[in-house]
């Protein structure tokens, strides 16, 4: 097996080495179309000529992606990184109104999109003066002569918005070194070989579905069979027909899968794993993957973390469940202010990023960054994570911060107060709800509140349920317990 050098410098050098060593094996498969390394490398140059020469793309300038998963995502990455550029991938859940918010903050020069996301493209182009391309568009004024080198193992790459601890959301700043460490560590762990065919189903616009399985398996020189978005009918079909080794779920599409009627008697046996990308997983989904003999690998991490941090080996996945497993290569991980054996859950790695759009520490100045995580450390060195410090949701894979929700409520005439949090929901881990405190003489109707909410908020933020409350559970400080407001939502 061809083996590359390790470590390579820059995104660029990744597919040159696998076009100059197997230019003919496949890289990318999707929608019946597929993509050879050595058309991969020879694309990502095209479209990089283009970039600069054509589009006027600098080193350091931004280019948003809106679209379902697409290799043109990818070309557009690698072209971007050979350039010294950032990708700026848009979460197609967003509202408009939170699209606007993300473009006014990093200001891209240009904004690509797939022939579903043409319509709402071209609004946020023209709202905010962003030049809008389809993504047919890319490679088609190249000359194919390489750009000069404009990039450095420091330079942005990928910036990718989270909710994080704030209500504004922000922008973790991934560099070429953050992204090539994140390919080699979470290569490593899943021991990706050239041989390998990953699915990717999950969404390329976060770092779970980017940067778990995607990236690393390029890097390993696998195949990725790449699915605008999960389907369950499609899964099964790509598992029993093209026969993939590796896959990356959530519990949102775990369930879907295990509820399909073929579930029983799909054949599954091609993966070796399945791995989740989720802090906590619930047993019951566990359970019914290892009933069909699929072990079920389980990788903790953040946004900002690469995300690949912590992670349970195939060979402890079925002895360990419950459990993040062990600290990733080259990742260091200790438990911050411990009391009873659970403490704050930091991270130390050449994959964790060092700030913020533009210029905001993301990490102490030790280089840890603070997860907000609660976790315990077994004896045998592996690590559990008990639940989140900080107020984030976590729905469907999707961070949600409670002032996102409570900041628009609040504007509401007939609102003296509110507040947002998570309760359990069998399909998507968690769902929003919302505690209303009415102003004297004013009414409303949970109708009118959604409506209120709906045009400036994702779906998946939208409050699934209400508590119509005299007063806000508070500490004697004032301090708002938001653990109380769940327990009264669940008991209802």
């Amino acid at each position: 097996m061809a083996v590359l050098p390790s470590p390579l410098p820059l995104l660029a050098d990744l597919l040159a080495a696998h076009a100059a060593r197997r230019p003919d094996a496949l890289a990318l498969h999707f929608e019946g179309s597929r993509l050879r390394y050595g058309e991969l490398a020879a694309r990502s140059v095209r479209v990089a000529a283009q970039l600069q020469r054509g589009w006027g793309v600098a080193p350091g300038d931004r280019v948003a992606w809106l679209g379902a998963n697409h290799p043109g995502q990818l070309i557009l990455l690698f072209a971007l990184a050979r350039i010294g550029a950032i990708l700026l991938p848009l979460n197609f859940r967003l509202a408009p109104a939170e699209w606007d918010a993300l473009v006014a903050d990093c200001t891209p020069r240009h904004l690509v999109h797939d022939a579903a996301w043409g319509d709402a493209a071209a609004l946020v182009g023209s709202r905010n003066r962003v030049p809008v391309h389809p993504v047919e568009a890319l490679g088609e004024e190249g000359d194919g002569a390489a750009p000069p080198a404009g990039a450095e193992p420091g330079s942005p790459v990928l910036l990718v918005y989270t909710s994080g601890t704030t209500s504004r959301p922000k922008a973790a700043v991934h560099t070429q070194a953050n992204l090539l460490a994140n390919m080699r560590i979470a290569s490593a762990v899943q021991r990706m070989t050239q041989d390998d065919v990953v699915a990717t189903m999950l969404p390329l616009f976060h770092v779970g579905g980017l940067c778990i399985q995607t990236l690393p398996a390029l890097h390993a020189g696998a195949q990725v069979i790449l699915h605008p978005r999960f389907a369950p009918d499609a899964a099964f079909e790509c598992i029993e027909r093209q026969r993939p080794t590796l896959t990356l779920q959530v519990p949102a599409t775990m369930k879907a899968l295990i509820e399909h009627p073929r579930w029983p008697h799909a054949d599954l046996s091609s993966l070796r794993a399945v791995w989740a990308g989720s802090s906590v997983l619930p047993q019951p989904l566990v359970d019914a993957f290892h009933a069909r003999g699929l072990p079920v690998c389980n990788v903790y991490g953040a946004t900002e973390t690469g995300p690949f941090s912590i992670a349970l080996p195939l060979e402890h996945a079925m002895t360990h469940p419950g459990s993040c497993g062990w600290p990733a290569p080259g990742v260091e991980v200790r438990l911050d202010h411990v009391q009873d054996g659970v403490g704050e859950l930091l991270v130390r790695a050449p994959n964790v990023v060092a700030r913020y759009w533009p210029d905001q520490p993301a990490c102490d100045a030790d280089g840890w960054f603070h997860t907000g995580d609660l976790a315990s450390r077994a004896a045998d060195g592996s690590y559990a994570v008990a639940g989140r410090a900080k107020d984030l949701i976590i729905s469907g894979g999707e961070n949600i911060h409670p002032a996102e929700i409570e900041n628009l409520l609040a504007e509401h005439p007939a609102i003296a107060e509110c507040a947002a949090f998570g309760v359990p929901d069998g399909e998507w881990g968690e769902v929003v709800a919302a505690a209303i405190v009415l102003k004297p003489g004013h009414s409303v109707t949970e109708q009118e509140l959604a409506s209120h909410l709906a045009d400036r908020l994702a779906r998946f933020k939208l409050p699934r349920r209400w508590l119509w409350l005299d007063a806000l559970p508070k500490t004697a400080l004032g301090k708002l317990q938001r653990q109380t407001l769940a327990e009264w939502a669940r008991n209802l």
